[in-house]
């Protein structure tokens, strides 16, 4: 099993990827490029001067592999230097990558370029989530091994981002499916182990009564069948591995309010956690006064009043009364269904030692995920009522001053404190004793992480028989996979199949024993494996925590929303557990989130049947979509992209049709990074960043042209009317790097910021032949362009750059021309352009349509009062607005536009 290991570790060497990388871009171009092609200024030192299909391919085959080679470069850390972490959520290497992809690493991408060029030392990490039950599912059905599966299609995907272009820090890569990272993930869940926060019950999972295995959710078919035997799947009770998260639900909710604007993602975590009021604290059962090995945690919303506690409550659906449970028969031979049911086993408070029993209750279910609560008439008229009908003895432990202020009585050491005094005293000795006491809701509950599988990391757990659950010493890790080869997808997990494997002694007293057959759940890798890219390649420890602290936070984490509830929950408890154990300075992992929408093709379907089609058994001649063969109509949906579908885009076909940038700028342009794109809907932004890339070459042309026309740029020779046009366009330069750089780094609207560069890009072609030969302004406007579309579409901008730097007699000297366009530093606003004028020239609309421009002092041009009142009385609002009804007004300070809705 090794080599095995070893061979996708080989996988990873930076020479072999970029080969292969460069390799499979050269074979699909010169499928592609005729024999006899243009050449571009790159390779001959002559202008080409139209961007044709043959100029775009051209381009970007020699471009290529010279911008990847830059980030394919290992370099050291520099602490001194201001970082820059962005990372896009890593893939599961399913051997094809789609177009939502495409999306999530382009935005990745042309902000790690941006970034670069700022300044910033700056990594954008790839991996791969490399454990899952799909691996094991193509080991049962087509005989391959996960683990050649699995590397197989991270080398397929490899070559794929690379023909992408895609600038990934690569030598930081992860595979959480090899020992070099899944030994520390053993070794976090080791330290949890220690922490007390790990833990083992028994909890309900599917299983297939034919096949006599344990199903994963998406192995059940809508009508609750199993997906291979087609049997009906039942719910069993097995004993489950559960990391206790509850533990950490009031810090990490606390925490949000700490972190920025997360566009609703804020509210969905908070909305998972819950309020924290309550917690929940362990109890041991007795029956006939015997005390028993079950142990039980038990929620309370008000544990300041615990000593008040009359009785534990359990719902009739409680695996005490259908697990294996040796008090199950107790339970079900005294339950009576439709009433509350006292029963003759107790429950030993841990914590006071107070002994109370244990109630079935008549409700089938309790409010939210509660299925076990303690019982406290002095805080719930409902157990009062539940106690003395009952006959259950209770004590009173409020007590209500005459001022109002309620304190605790009759409760031991915290008799005498206020309700917020005892509560903090109760959790605290309850977290001391590790019997609970940590603030949680009633709907978060903890985390189950075993998983019936062979594709996961192994559980680094020893079953002794003498000793119980015993931790696999740290020097031991790896607990490493087993070489199993037979994979049917029936009985037990495939790890029970290698018995040299599973038999091994114990730890402790080295008598037989048996390793923990159960595997983790793949969402525990993906947990910490931002972590573990800050110093991957380090055999001693999970990380370093200096690397760590410099590295972390993630600045901008990029990803799907369906991922912004559970996985974010995960990493961020991690993030926390990590921080209590000193390992990290940061306790939240992510500063800003940027959460993306999914690429939507439209899906065409039966009405009759639902069956999807395929694009080409479909009519689209008429008015409605057809199916070809019946001519019957068919529902269109818009969904996302899908194999099963028939509605996905191979992103390696659009690269082959329009090329690289062409498809990168679509992405960026065709909406903003939260919302869908509706891909044949969006027919326009793709032929509108074909022009605008055309219209970008064709300014470089206008400029080489000018200057090799023989006549000497000179400033000095334009009229007034053209240095007045001149200074425009100065201004128009510095109010697009402006809005450029706030898209880039507080929005990230990208859209918004081609948008803008295209504005540039017009005011630019509209500039007369004098401008384009003598003005300053042109030349550093036309410059700034190209530097700013540099990390949205490098290639283009690369050669771009390439011809300015070799335009005779420059007339702009602050610009680095020897070195290429990605090694820019970003435009930065001139500083005159930031000297406040005494006056604003303030734009005003009416009914969202230009009318003129009144100009009002700087010092009003941000105060929407008298802005409105100035342009009432101006010229043109006497001519235009006087006597009319204005229903409302806006006010934008930042782009100085006022905008009148008025009664028509």
């Amino acid at each position: 099993m090794q080599s095995i290991y070893q061979r996708v570790g080989l996988c990873s060497s930076c020479l072999k990827r970029q080969l292969n990388g460069f390799l499979g871009l050269i074979k699909w171009q010169r499928r592609l490029v005729p024999a006899c092609v243009r050449k571009i200024y790159s390779e001959t030192g002559k202008w080409e001067k139209n961007y044709g299909l043959e100029t775009r391919k051209r381009v970007e085959n020699w471009w290529f592999p010279r911008i990847k080679e830059q980030f394919c470069r290992i370099s050291e850390t520099d602490k001194s230097r201001p970082k820059f972490y962005v990372l896009s959520m890593f893939p599961y290497p399913s051997g094809k990558l789609h177009m939502g992809h495409v999306r999530v690493y382009t935005i990745s991408d042309a902000v790690a370029r941006f970034q670069k060029m700022r300044g910033m030392q700056v990594i954008n990490p790839m991996g791969w989530d490399a454990f899952g039950l799909p691996a094991e599912n193509a080991a049962v059905e087509h005989g391959l091994h996960p683990a050649n599966w699995t590397q197989s299609n991270i080398q397929h995907m490899r070559k794929q981002f690379d023909a992408l272009g895609l600038s990934f820090t690569w030598e930081r890569e992860v595979t959480t499916c090899l020992p070099e990272y899944y030994k520390w993930t053993q070794y976090l869940f080791l330290k949890l182990f220690e922490s007390g926060i790990v833990y083992q019950k028994e909890a309900l999972v599917n299983w297939d009564p034919v096949d006599q295995t344990v199903l994963a959710n998406e192995q059940v078919d809508d009508n609750g069948c199993s997906w291979r035997s087609g049997a009906k799947v039942e719910q069993k009770y097995l004993k489950q591995w559960f990391i206790k998260t509850t533990a950490y639900a009031k810090a990490m909710f606390d925490a949000l309010s700490d972190l920025p604007e997360w566009y609703g993602i804020k509210e969905m975590q908070a909305n998972w956690i819950g309020d924290c009021v309550g917690c929940s604290l362990d109890f041991l059962l007795k029956v006939n006064g015997k005390v028993t090995e079950e142990k039980l945690a038990a929620y309370t919303y008000t544990p300041e009043a615990i000593y008040g506690a009359s009785h534990l409550y359990i719902l009739p659906t409680h695996r005490l009364l259908h697990g294996n449970s040796s008090l199950k028969e107790v339970f079900q031979r005294e339950f009576i269904p439709g009433k509350d049911s006292l029963t003759s086993v107790t429950a030993v408070n841990l914590l006071t030692n107070q002994e109370i029993p244990v109630v079935i209750s008549a409700k089938n279910n309790f409010d939210n995920y509660l299925d076990t609560k303690i019982g406290i008439p002095s805080t719930s008229a409902e157990d009062a009522a539940v106690a003395k009908n009952l006959g259950i003895s209770f004590t009173e432990v409020i007590e209500t001053l005459p001022n109002g202020l309620e304190k605790v009585i009759n409760s031991a050491e915290i008799t005498g404190m206020t309700r917020q005094e005892a509560l903090k005293t109760v959790t605290q000795q309850a977290k001391n004793k590790r019997i609970g006491g940590d603030l949680t809701s009633d709907k978060l509950r903890d985390w189950l992480i075993s998983r019936q599988r062979y594709w996961g990391t192994p559980i680094p757990v020893i079953h002794c028989p003498a000793c119980g659950a015993v931790p696999v010493p740290y020097g031991d890790l790896p607990v490493l996979l087993p070489n199993v080869t037979t994979f049917t997808g029936k009985g037990a997990s495939p790890l029970e199949s290698a018995p040299e494997w599973v038999n091994c002694s114990c730890p402790k007293c080295k008598a037989a024993a048996r390793r923990e057959v159960d595997t983790m759940d793949t969402f525990v890798d993906s947990a910490w494996y931002y972590l573990r890219y800050t110093d991957p390649h380090n055999s001693d420890r999970p990380f370093n925590s200096d690397l760590a602290d410099y590295w972390m936070p993630v600045d901008l984490y990029i990803g799907g929303k369906e991922h912004a509830v559970m996985h974010l929950f995960y990493a961020r408890f991690f993030s926390h557990f990590c921080h209590d154990l000193k390992m990290t300075k940061h306790k939240e992992p992510f500063h800003k989130l940027l959460v993306q929408g999914l690429i939507k093709n439209q899906t065409f379907r039966l009405t009759t049947t639902g069956q999807c089609l395929k694009r080409e058994e479909v009519d689209l001649t008429g008015s409605e979509p057809v199916h070809l063969k019946t001519g019957e109509k068919l529902q269109v949906t818009w969904e996302k992209m899908s194999k099963s579908k028939y509605n996905g885009i191979d992103p390696e076909e659009i690269v082959k049709e329009y090329g690289i940038d062409t498809l990168r700028l679509y992405i960026l342009f065709a909406a903003p990074p939260e919302q869908d794109i509706l891909w044949d809907a969006k027919t326009d932004a793709m032929p509108g960043v074909q022009r605008w890339q055309m219209r970008l070459w064709a300014l470089v042309t206008k400029l080489i042209e000018a200057r090799t026309s023989g006549t000497m740029p000179t400033p000095e020779l334009l009229n007034k009317k053209e240095k007045a046009e001149a200074r425009k366009i100065w201004e128009q330069k510095n109010l697009v790097i402006s809005e450029v750089t706030e898209y880039f780094t507080k929005d990230h609207l990208f859209n918004a910021a081609i948008s803008r560069l295209m504005s540039l890009t017009n005011v630019l072609h509209q500039a007369p032949r004098p401008l384009v030969l003598h003005s300053t302004e042109f030349e550093d406007a036309l410059a700034s362009l190209c530097i700013m579309v540099a990390p949205m579409a490098p290639h283009i901008a690369s050669e771009m750059w390439k011809g300015l730097a070799h335009v005779q007699n420059k007339l702009c000297t602050h610009h680095h021309w020897d070195v290429d366009v990605l090694h820019q530093s970003w435009p930065k606003v001139d500083p005159d352009y930031l000297q406040p004028s005494d006056v604003v020239e303030m734009s005003v609309l009416i009914n969202n349509k230009a009318c003129g421009k009144v100009f009002v002092p700087q010092q009003a041009a941000r105060n929407f009062e008298e802005v409105h009142e100035l342009v009432l009385q101006s010229e043109l609002g006497v001519k235009h607005l006087q006597g009319r009804a204005i229903k409302k007004a806006f006010l934008s300070p930042r782009t100085a536009l006022i905008n009148f809705l008025v009664q028509e």
